[in-house]
């Protein structure tokens, strides 16, 4: 299985570089995706040895990500490894996944976990959310907020990933799910359990978008 790592990012010049390079200790090909930053992050990316995407102005995770996946996969790779560019993800955890995908379409790195460790309302968050979708998508998951992934070409061929927003990541569960598509979640490590400080998350507008992408996902009629 042809895996190749992407890293959607957004003004992570201080983070990014380290992210890349010990991604690439683990996956030679790495892709980040510049959503539009305003502080150097492709310069960062590039002198860690990544290939860069950049967008001129700032499109949303999900835009990123799907790009991402249309270069990939269009490249012949089998699969896709998602990390963040802030460095909560480890990329030494990248193991994790690949041994959970044997069989499955979509691997997803759970830190429920790791809920305890998070501040009161992030972890509330993160357990109702997960809650949420896992009933609209009709199969329980303890972590569906997770961007530490393994997507395989078949599922982002089936599900089109068309949001463009944070809600592209909890919606694409939902449709996988729904299409009959195979779900595994395997545990993972942190660098940093609470990500408020280097994420970019609206709480109220992205938590609505996040609602409403789920809420489609599930009542679509191709679905």
């Amino acid at each position: 299985m042809r895996i190749a790592a992407a890293i959607p990012a957004y003004d992570a010049a201080h983070s990014v570089g380290s992210v890349v390079a010990r991604t690439r200790a683990v996956i030679e090909d790495v892709l980040v995706v510049d959503d539009g930053s305003k502080d150097g992050t492709a310069l960062a990316a590039r002198a860690a040895g990544a290939e860069v995407h950049v967008f001129r102005e700032n499109r949303g995770k999900g835009a990123a990500l799907g790009a991402a996946f249309a270069i990939l996969f269009s490249r012949g790779f089998a699969g896709v490894v998602t990390i963040d560019a802030d460095g909560q993800h480890l990329p030494e955890e990248i193991p994790r996944l690949l041994a959970a995908a044997p069989g499955a379409d979509l691997v997803l790195g759970t830190r429920d976990h790791l809920f305890a460790e998070m501040g009161t309302l992030r972890r509330l968050s993160n357990r109702l959310s997960s809650r949420a979708i896992s009933w609209a998508a009709g199969q329980a998951i303890s972590d569906v907020q997770t961007g530490f992934r393994l997507y395989t070409r078949e599922l982002i061929d089936r599900t089109r990933f068309p949001e463009c927003g944070f809600e592209a990541e909890s919606a694409v569960v939902v449709r996988a799910v729904r299409l009959g598509m195979r779900v595994r979640t395997t545990p993972i490590h942190l660098g940093h359990a609470d990500g408020r400080s280097t994420s970019h998350y609206r709480p109220v507008l992205d938590s609505l978008r996040i609602a409403a992408g789920v809420l489609r996902a599930r009542f679509s009629s191709d679905t």
